[in-house]
């Protein structure tokens, strides 16, 4: 009894630094949140979709911003990858993630404009991926006051009407966002608010729908030593 006490203490001690420094993962079918009810849609009717290579969540177009919000509201810092597909149609596509959401007004976001990712237009490349703080920042007062600060061309952009990945690191201020695992990223900015952890969302902008699949979510805990 002693001897597994003994190797109970080791085996917590070998634990422990992975507890306190490591991260807590969940990787999420999203078409299997719906199923259950755990999704809420805001300003966006949804549904299923079924594939060859699985199902999928498709968000459909509306007027205005919309945000489907997932059962996830203690996000601080860590990783948010999205499996996702919009559509080569201009001023018609914007897929992204919302982050430390407060509520339906007040959230962060990082979108993707597929429509710009081959642009021959020098300044409409440019415009592929953007950051917004809703509700002082939004993308026509970043790009009208710091233009280009906010949003950048994306590097090895993939087909913009396949389905690709958008990867979210956040860590307390900063945030870099990486498309299909690229080993550099997109974009990288400050955050434009105060806010320190809130909900995770899936993001459409106005006439846009999009197609989303799976969600990854990293929750980095890195606790000071004493």
């Amino acid at each position: 009894m002693k001897k597994q006490t003994k190797f109970t203490y080791i085996f917590t001690l070998i634990l422990l630094p992975c507890f306190l420094f490591g991260q807590r993962q969940q990787a999420i079918e999203l078409a299997n949140l719906y199923k259950k009810g755990k999704l809420k849609s805001v300003n966006r009717e949804i549904k299923i979709v079924s594939s060859d290579s699985g199902a999928y969540l498709k968000i459909l177009e509306n007027k205005k911003e919309g945000i489907v919000w997932l059962p996830v509201k203690d996000f601080k810092n860590g990783t948010i990858e999205i499996e996702m597909r919009g559509k080569d149609v201009f001023q018609r596509s914007f897929i992204g993630i919302v982050f430390h959401g407060v509520d339906d007004i007040n959230y962060d976001a990082v979108y993707c404009r597929p429509f710009n990712f081959f642009a021959k237009d020098s300044v409409q490349k440019i415009h592929a991926v953007q950051y917004i703080s809703h509700p002082d920042f939004t993308w026509e007062k970043l790009r009208k006051e710091r233009n280009a600060f906010f949003e950048k061309e994306i590097i090895n952009p993939p087909n913009p009407s396949d389905w690709f990945t958008m990867k979210l690191v956040i860590d307390n201020t900063t945030v870099k966002a990486y498309i299909n695992n690229a080993d550099q990223p997109s974009l990288i900015v400050e955050k434009l608010n105060n806010r320190t952890s809130g909900k995770i969302g899936l993001f459409t902008a106005d006439s846009s729908g999009g197609d989303f699949k799976t969600i990854k979510i990293n929750y980095k805990k890195i606790h000071s030593k004493p």
